[in-house]
């Protein structure tokens, strides 16, 4: 089917705008009653010369390589009264404490700190003999605390070992590990 002239200008000006051919399909049907399949869209919009414009890239939160620096950090805001994290006065009550030694680590925690930050050593085992791991080694934190980890088939990691039963590692650390781990894996081609 063909469009007329002023349709087709019209058809520019969608694809000119960011339209991609599933809005340019459907704004066909809707406003000249005009039914295209998506191909004859596709060959439409080519018979023109137009350019279809990619969409921006997603960006991938979960590729710590790729994320840029932190930001410089506004100044911190006036002291409180010494002793005290609410700035009241009282003392902390120990459920206060218990839950900030229990909070979960989010992404934006660990880029927040400063590279280097700790201690950490990272070890890739030469052969790796764990079924389904493509990966493997030892990992010692800043505090003495040992363990082993292994990079499943979908590239995570995880730990098989800890020497110190339900150890959570330090923001810092858990920074250093997984750059370390990053830089030790690259080196290995992975």
């Amino acid at each position: 089917m063909s469009l007329t002239p002023e349709q087709k200008v019209t058809v520019s000006s969608w694809v000119a705008a960011g339209d991609n051919l599933s809005a340019v399909q459907k704004k066909l049907t809707e406003q000249f009653k005009v039914s295209m399949t998506y191909r004859d869209v596709r060959f439409l919009v080519d018979d023109l010369n137009l350019e279809l414009k990619d969409p921006a890239p997603k960006v991938d939160t979960s590729d710590v390589s790729k994320t840029p620096p932190p930001a410089a950090k506004a100044p911190a805001p006036a002291a409180k009264p010494a002793g005290t994290p609410d700035g009241t006065g009282a003392p902390p009550s120990e459920p206060d404490l218990a839950a900030d030694t229990e909070t979960e680590l989010v992404e934006g925690d660990l880029e927040d700190l400063p590279p280097g930050a700790s201690s950490v050593t990272v070890e890739v085992d030469k052969v790796t003999l764990i079924p389904g791991a493509l990966a493997a080694g030892t990992v010692t934190f800043s505090d003495g605390v040992t363990g082993k980890w292994v990079i499943d088939q979908q590239y995570r990691p995880g730990f098989t070992e800890i020497s110190k039963p339900g150890y959570r590692p330090t923001p810092a650390d858990s920074q250093a590990f997984m750059q370390q781990l990053s830089a030790q894996l690259q080196k290995r081609g992975f």
